[in-house]
């Protein structure tokens, strides 16, 4: 199979869908690769370690038009998507339940799509979104910490207070991989941290894991709400596979957060999880709406393009050697798990998840 490898070209994004590593994987295997010119610098690779590790270097058009696979990071534009042809794979984030017009395009193309986050592992987990929540959840606290500066619009707030003064107060909304990891960084930075779920058993095992770093409280609305407007800073950490995200906070309860206080919105990919969330860049990374800092850059651990890139690498090898070596039929056959990665196929949406988020659209 030719699997091809193009350069991102989200604003601000660095990352880069093959390594080297795994370019050389691939290679073993069979597979010819071809990557975009320079498609790995911004992650710290360069032409001539594609080239050692047995890939070829072409230009853009070229990659799209003669892979049998496109391998990505982010979703693609709708001007690569018109590159497309019926029947050619993508490999990728899509989180299509929160752009329409992409699954649209996706469709009318006959494009086979194949989401990274639609895909579980046998516990339920999901692989290839756990890397890069991992990364969005240990940034979550940094970015918040930023964004809690004076001279950035916050009230003035050091996370860790100093003797004599409180450190800040920080609620990290949901317990999975982006909230424990954004849990744990917050509370080894000095700030009190509660960390609310809905699920009694990942409390417990937060509490025990984590031996009273932070606090753990029940997510019902009351105390979701009043944690909410005791805090400095909430980081939104709530995914439901494949779907739109929850609205944890509605737009008349962020007016009634503290002057100053914070919203990282981790879930910006799913369409956010605060009403009043819309995307921004690393450019523009944040802005004030009823005087609270709003941080929702679409794609976090693009800040940290050498770390992230290899993290979902490590992730996404062993499933795209399953369909290049197989074909995504069989290999879906074979890996019935992977089967629910399938989001868009012979013009349809295929995941239901992403179904039920366009019901009323």
């Amino acid at each position: 199979m030719i699997i091809g490898c193009p350069k991102e070209i989200k604003e601000q994004e660095y990352r880069v869908g093959i390594t080297p590593n795994n370019a050389l994987e691939m290679v073993k295997h069979g597979h010819s690769v071809i990557i975009q010119s320079q498609a790995g610098v911004g992650a710290g690779f360069s032409n001539q370690d594609y080239i050692n590790a047995g890939a070829k270097i072409a230009e853009c058009d070229d990659v799209w038009s003669n892979a049998d696979m496109i391998v990505k990071v982010k979703e693609p534009k709708p001007h690569e998507i018109e590159k497309m042809r019926e029947g050619q794979m993508i490999f990728t984030y899509l989180h299509l339940a929160a752009d329409k017009p992409q699954a649209d395009a996706l469709m009318k193309q006959g494009v086979v799509a194949i989401a990274y986050e639609t895909i579980p592992d046998t516990k339920g987990a999901l692989p290839l979104l756990a890397p890069m929540s991992e990364v969005a959840g240990r940034l979550a606290p940094q970015v918040g910490s930023w964004s809690l500066q004076k001279a950035n619009g916050g009230m003035g707030k050091l996370m860790g207070g100093v003797p004599g003064v409180e450190p800040a107060k920080v609620l990290v909304i949901g317990g999975g991989i982006v909230g424990t990891n954004a849990a744990v960084v917050a509370s080894g930075m000095g700030a009190d941290v509660t960390v609310l779920d809905r699920s009694i058993e990942r409390m417990r095992y937060l509490d025990d894991t984590h031996g009273g770093r932070f606090k753990t409280a029940f997510a019902d609305a009351r105390t979701t709400e009043r944690l909410a407007f005791e805090a400095d800073m909430v980081i939104g950490a709530v995914l439901i596979p494949g779907a739109a995200a929850p609205k944890l906070l509605s737009r008349e309860q962020i007016c009634m957060m503290k002057e100053g206080s914070v919203l990282v919105d981790v879930a910006i990919d799913q369409g956010g999880c605060f009403e009043t969330s819309h995307a921004t860049t690393h450019n523009n990374p944040i802005y004030v709406l009823y005087d609270v800092i709003h941080y929702c850059v679409a794609n976090m651990p693009g800040a940290v393009p050498q770390t992230s890139t290899v993290a979902l690498n490590n992730a996404t090898l062993p499933y795209i050697l399953q369909i290049a070596n197989y074909g995504y039929a069989e290999a879906m056959e074979r890996n019935p798990l992977l089967k629910l990665g399938l989001n868009v196929c012979n013009g349809e949406i295929v995941c239901e998840a992403v179904k039920d988020a366009f019901k009323d659209m």
